[in-house]
């Protein structure tokens, strides 16, 4: 399996750091690439220039948006031409898709998705309308990606209007499997309170990339409970490096080869407790080559 793997560090552990810094740093922690999209202010070339500067290959970036919002089809769809194009010369294949709302929607509780993070309710899911303007737009940026070589590949995220379980498997019976895939992140279904192992097995085959996260079991038991909002769970260290919270990683690694996984596996931890965010990347990067990857 290892011969098929690229294993990339997202950015997203590094706070106002120079950009030329945190590409070093992730290239000194041992890994391949970097999450890289489209910039205002450069182009691909300049984008792929910089990176290999550091020895670095751009990994799949990330589209988020609120789907859902019919007023904003142009704009998803302009961003979606943009990203596939960006992705086609910067040389990947996958593109992760995730849906938006953390602050900006509003459930039927009258509260925002960041404060019921981790505790989510049937009754906080979106409408029927909202969940079929969802797929339909995904389906559209699906099958402009598939255009340019790039799959979308729907990635949950807490706080966001797809977050647990039983709202990604609605959301994935409404779109076209043909033109959506799936890039889920570990940390975030363990979160949200899902089993990883048993999504892993019902979509592997669909899976085309993965964010592998570690969440500290202690803090979210805890977080839960109080019912903290998302800001609260990050700050009291929800986040750990891989191998030092509660993900099976061995178990979904092993799924994800007996089901053929080949391509960009990213690592993050979106706030470490560590001294340094390079400190956090190579002790992640050391856990996964003690499992062979």
């Amino acid at each position: 399996m290892t011969e098929n793997l690229l294993i990339g560090c997202g950015q997203i552990t590094w706070h106002g750091v120079p950009e030329e810094q945190v590409l070093a740093e992730i290239a000194q922690a041992g890994y391949v690439g970097a999450p890289a999209g489209p910039k205002k202010d450069a182009s691909a070339a300049e984008v792929i220039a910089l990176y290999a500067r550091y020895g670095l290959k751009p990994a799949p970036g990330y589209l988020g948006a609120d789907y859902w919002d019919k007023n904003q089809e142009a704009s998803i769809l302009h961003r979606a031409r943009d990203y596939a194009s960006f992705a086609k010369a910067a040389g990947y294949t996958e593109l992760y898709v995730a849906a938006g709302g953390f602050n900006n929607y509003i459930t039927k509780r009258g509260l925002t998705r960041n404060q019921i993070a981790g505790h989510v309710r049937a009754e906080d899911a979106m409408s029927d309308a909202e969940y079929a303007q969802f797929a339909r737009m995904l389906n559209q940026v699906g099958e402009i990606t598939l255009a340019q070589g790039v799959k979308s590949c729907f990635h949950n995220h807490v706080g966001s209007t797809i977050e647990t379980r039983e709202e990604i498997d609605r959301l994935w019976s409404l779109i076209d499997p043909s033109l959506v895939f799936m890039g889920p992140d570990t940390g975030h279904l363990a979160w949200a309170g899902a089993d990883v192992i048993q999504f892993c097995r019902d979509y592997a085959d669909n899976i085309k990339t993965i964010h592998v996260k570690d969440v500290n079991q202690q803090v979210m038991d805890e977080g839960v409970a109080a019912e903290w909002d998302y800001h609260t769970f990050s700050e009291k260290g929800i986040w750990t490096e891989l191998g030092q919270g509660c993900v099976d990683f061995p178990a979904i690694f092993q799924i994800l080869e007996e089901a053929g996984f080949s391509g960009w596996i990213i690592v993050e931890t979106d706030v470490t407790q560590l001294a340094t965010p390079l400190e956090s990347a190579i002790v992640s990067r050391n856990y996964l080559r003690s499992l062979g990857l």
